[in-house]
């Protein structure tokens, strides 16, 4: 299990510099990829999303790079160009406007005096950006993984306090039924002492059976339990499961509903409402597990 959360940086050489690549991680119910690449390597960023949609699988990415040190080579100023140029506004500047100033300014910023660099070898940058993204996606992946780690403890140990509130439920609805059958006697008995009719005992035992099949749970506690035992064994496995335990939690949800619906007895549906708060903190936890 890994966590949805996490931040890795990984670095490759290029050039006479570096190239470091940063990818911070952030949950998210799909696959959401987001590039920010200097203006120099701009045109890469199809190539770096790709890179993230091939090796994530779920959440939201910001992927960040930064060059470091002469990485590309050096933009050049001609210095030749703007002697000529300056000279020839002078000689303008004398035939227009003598006595005016010139600007160093109007020379300066003439794109004509910038050099252009020469172009970095595609493949030489493509595999720089493939390393420094490969050892960002390790980081993040150990900072992930511990924090799976924690999450999948937290997660069991939900479980098991969601198992205990199931038997506590369980034990009660058994003892339920005797409670009401007790309690109905004598309600009956009570209503009829001052006429003498005595009261049918086979009467008695079908209401209490009609009773004790409405509140039957017997089949919502069946699945209750295979849900509970699916969900601890997913949360020790490697890889994507967050998706199926969010599934899982559902479906307990729905269980635990059709418990507290079915009981009419205040302890019974203290114990539901205890499980449903149980089933809300793992859905919390769930969000931010891949």
């Amino acid at each position: 299990m890994q966590s949805m959360t996490g931040f890795g940086i990984g670095e490759a050489a290029l050039g006479e510099g570096r190239l470091t690549l940063e990818v911070r991680a952030l949950n998210h119910r799909f696959l959401d990829v987001r590039v920010r690449l200097p203006n120099e390597i701009a045109d890469q960023a199809s190539f770096v999303e790709q890179l993230a949609r091939d090796g994530l699988v779920r959440g939201r990415f910001d992927v960040g790079v930064r060059l470091v040190g002469p990485a590309l080579p050096p933009v050049r100023f001609s210095r030749e160009r703007a002697h000529a140029l300056y000279g020839v506004l002078l000689e303008l500047r004398d035939a227009l406007a003598p006595g005016t100033e010139v600007p160093l300014t109007a020379v300066t910023s003439l794109p004509e005096l910038v050099t252009s660099p020469a172009e970095v070898d595609s493949e030489v940058l493509r595999d720089a950006l493939s390393t420094a993204f490969g050892r960002a996606v390790a980081r993040l992946n150990q900072m992930r993984s511990q924090e799976g780690e924690a999450l999948s403890r937290e997660l069991r140990s939900r479980i098991a306090n969601s198992r205990r509130l199931l038997e506590s439920i369980q034990e009660r609805a058994v003892s339920v039924i005797v409670v009401h059958r007790t309690k109905l006697r004598e309600r009956v008995e009570r209503l009829l002492a001052s006429t003498g009719v005595q009261v049918e005992p086979n009467r008695l035992e079908a209401e209490v059976a009609l009773l004790a099949d409405r509140s039957d749970i017997a089949e919502e506690v069946v699945r209750l339990q295979s849900h509970f035992a699916q969900f601890a064994s997913i949360s020790e496995e490697s890889g994507p499961v967050g998706r199926r335990l969010e599934f899982l939690l559902q479906e307990i949800g729905r269980e635990a509903n059709t418990i507290g619906a079915k009981s009419q007895d205040a302890p019974i549906a203290h114990l539901v409402v205890e499980l449903k708060a149980e089933v809300e903190r793992m859905r919390e936890q769930v969000h931010n597990v891949e």
